[in-house]
């Protein structure tokens, strides 16, 4: 009797967990992200200052609770010789954010490159995709920092396949935290909206 009712005990105080892949190209502003999520859902959390966040070589992990469910942050390197590695963490995931570097006009073609070999993985279907323009507080010259509404237009078509619902593009800037709290939100909505199809975890 005792076991059964620890048993029933537990399936009323355990938490559910999802995980979500950070994804991109290096330099793109991934780890900052999640340094900013930290600072804004974990207490008197101190932020690692810009000039003290190193490049990503394997993965940076978080657990960080909102709305009373578990979101677990995989921050993962972005090197070309790291992206391959990508692939063995989406049937553990329940959702992946890929991070865009809004400025760096250069990589574009690999940046969409690299987002349509994610998409076009079987481990992912029915995934939601947040996809996130980066860097949207750099005041630089015209005509070198995309617009929102351009990257939405590039990337809404490699994303045409995607349902509407599950995916959309969003600025922000991970540095001062404009626009974070609202992708997160997207981002836990669609998450338990297909939680059917991902069932998540259970932690305490």
């Amino acid at each position: 009797m005792f076991h059964l009712a620890k048993s029933i005990y537990d399936q009323y105080t355990l938490w559910p967990e999802y995980s979500v892949l950070i994804l991109g190209l290096d330099n793109a502003g991934k780890t900052t992200l999640l340094e900013k999520l930290k600072s804004i859902y974990i207490s008197n959390y101190k932020e690692l200052p810009p000039n003290r966040i190193l490049p990503t070589v394997g993965q940076n992990v978080a657990t960080l609770t909102i709305d009373k469910i578990h979101l677990k942050f995989w921050d993962v390197g972005g090197q070309d010789s790291l992206r391959d590695l990508w692939n063995e963490y989406y049937s553990q995931a329940h959702a992946i954010v890929f991070v865009i570097d809004s400025c760096d006009n250069d990589r574009l073609l690999e940046c969409k490159e690299t987002l349509l070999k994610i998409i076009t993985d079987d481990k992912i279907e029915g995934l939601p995709i947040l996809m996130l323009a980066n860097k949207q507080d750099i005041q630089i010259q015209i005509n070198s920092k995309l617009e929102i509404a351009e990257i939405k237009e590039i990337f809404n078509k490699i994303a045409e396949n995607l349902n509407a619902n599950d995916s959309t593009v969003l600025p922000i800037s991970a540095i001062n935290g404009d626009g974070v709290v609202e992708a997160i939100t997207w981002l836990k909505d669609r998450i338990l909206l297909n939680k059917k199809n991902r069932p998540p975890k259970y932690k305490k």
